[in-house]
């Protein structure tokens, strides 16, 4: 009797998922996209100085931007689903770059309308967090909220990485240099985009990373959405899931619709507005003009607007696994009060040199910067369902309202009174009301968490 055939263990071989892959693109294409962001605080001094534009009409332009970039956002996931995450992800980066370099040719105070407003506004809103929650949901089954939190930081990184050579560059040998270095920035991630972000696990042929495979005879249509294995932007073949992508523009308006009608969106909306007004629009674009006012120079206070872009990664993905084991709601009103300590103190803290306790200003704004997306998403997701995230686009496209007003509002405040001062106090103001609204979302969630919003 012979002895039972047996086959030596045959090695797997392991691999990086392809979902990692596309992360770590859609990361860098996030540094790319973000290196303008740091850039209206840096150069607004210079322009003002060769043309003698007003702090306003800069301003101005910087509101077109926030919100082009805020509007753009709910309708950047039906871009994506119509034309895929790769060409809209591109043509993103190439606005982005066009708007930068652009910029070195004008003369005019219109033009800079146009270059740093419309061109990069509509660039950068195709790059909002939306497109990082897009790709989450399109190549992860889990670990979706590391995720975002991780492409989320890809913002901070872009300030960390540009801000310091921005501002060096802007001082000597001047903006113009400085603004080809940011097109440049753009523009390089393009290559990397067309070659390495696939539209869906569909093109590699594999599964979303974490997703289990259908049982034998099990449907791959409808089932497969609400379990969460298909996801925007992921091709589907039941005909159940293709309309709505097809519609996915009158989709946004409609979840908009119903959202309108519950009170715990209009309070996100609200906490969001001033979380936008009190970073990109205020601190992102005054803090160095205001700084350089008491004396401080350019570059220094382009390093600390670094170190908040540091701290806020760290912050960030801190307030992911925060968000995972505590009440939402509350997070967010400890986090607004925070930021309104800060705004409160800011004042007293800006002179000539750097102070001990402006570093201690720098690290707890970084920590706090946008340590609140995560806690909205979750109250998104938790209160409207399959809807969340297109809800998220909403609010968010609110953060950018919020953002441009503000830095409108300062420019105008700095122009009509010779200092920021009024400015900084509102913004604390509005802190306090945020932390107000946040706390009591809790209670208007329990009441509406019955109501139906349908996908």
């Amino acid at each position: 009797m012979s002895a039972p055939d047996t086959m030596p263990p045959v090695p797997v071989r392991r691999r990086i998922h392809p979902a990692w892959t596309v992360a770590a693109v859609a990361f860098l294409a996030l540094v790319g996209a973000a290196g303008f962001r740091a850039a209206p605080g840096v150069l607004m001094v210079p322009l003002q100085n060769e043309f003698g534009w007003s702090t306003t009409v800069l301003s101005a332009a910087v509101s077109i931007n926030l919100v082009l970039f805020g509007l753009t956002a709910p309708f950047a996931a039906a871009l994506m689903e119509r034309f895929g995450i790769r060409a809209v992800t591109a043509v993103a980066l190439v606005l982005i770059g066009a708007g930068s370099a652009l910029t070195v040719l004008v003369t005019q105070s219109w033009q800079i309308l146009l270059t740093w407003g419309l061109l990069i506004g509509l660039g950068t809103g195709s790059m909002a967090l939306v497109f990082a929650a897009t790709i989450a949901n399109t190549w992860f089954a889990k670990s979706r909220g590391l995720v975002i939190g991780i492409l989320t930081a890809g913002s901070a990184a872009g300030q960390l990485v540009f801000l310091p050579f921005i501002a060096l560059l802007a001082q000597d040998p001047g903006w113009r240099q400085a603004s080809l270095l940011i097109g440049a920035g753009a523009l390089a991630v393009v290559p990397l985009v067309l070659k390495f972000l696939k539209n869906s696990p569909a093109d590699v042929g594999v599964l979303p990373y974490g997703a289990t495979p259908p049982a034998a005879g099990a449907s791959t249509g409808v089932e497969a959405s609400e379990s969460g294995t298909t996801a925007p932007g992921q091709a589907a073949p039941g005909p159940e899931t293709a309309e709505p992508r097809r519609n996915a523009a009158v989709r946004a308006l409609q979840v908009l619709k119903r959202a309108s009608k519950v009170r715990t969106f209009w309070a996100l909306v609200a906490g969001f507005a001033i979380c936008g007004a009190t970073t990109n629009g205020l601190i992102g674009t005054h803090f160095i003009p205001s700084a350089h006012d008491h004396g401080m120079p350019e570059t220094t206070a382009a390093g600390l607007l670094a170190v908040v872009g540091l701290f806020d990664i760290i912050g960030t993905i801190a307030s992911g696994w925060l968000t995972d084991r505590f009440n939402p709601r509350i997070l967010l009103a400890v986090y607004y009060q925070f930021r309104g300590i800060g705004l409160l103190v800011l004042p007293l803290l800006l002179s000539a040199t750097v102070q001990p306790s402006m570093i201690v200003f720098v690290v707890i704004y970084g920590l706090d910067w946008v340590a609140t997306v995560p806690p909205t998403a979750a109250i998104c997701r938790q209160v409207f369902g399959a809807d969340g995230s297109v809800v998220f686009g909403w609010v968010f496209a609110a953060h950018q309202l919020g953002a441009a007003a503000a830095a409108l509002a300062a420019g105008a405040v700095r122009d009509a009174t010779g200092q920021y001062t009024y400015a900084w106090f509102a913004a604390a103001a509005m802190c306090t009301i945020a932390a107000v609204i946040s706390a009591t979302i809790r209670k208007d969630a329990r009441k509406t968490e019955s109501v139906p919003v349908p996908a």
